[in-house]
């Protein structure tokens, strides 16, 4: 038999503001990436004698740090 459990998290506007930010930029570094997924996926059908590498999540992430953080300081006030 498998139990489930509900929780609810009691959070006050300092909480939530946090919550907030961490989900944003989580959304932000995730559609960045599909982005230049879909960039490479579409420049790899159009040009099939030409196929690029398709990226690795380590591959991203030092892509990420290197390309978006030093535009988007704001990256840097969450962990």
């Amino acid at each position: 038999m498998l139990l489930g459990f509900k929780t609810e998290l009691k959070v006050n506007i300092a909480q939530r503001i946090l919550l907030a930010k961490h989900a944003g930029t989580a959304r932000h570094a995730y559609n960045w990436g599909l982005a230049l997924c879909q960039k490479l996926l579409k420049y790899n059908k159009e040009n099939p004698e030409e196929r690029l590498k398709f990226p690795s999540s380590i591959d991203l992430h030092k892509l990420l740090v290197a390309l978006v953080k030093p535009t988007c300081k704001w990256y840097y006030e969450e962990s």
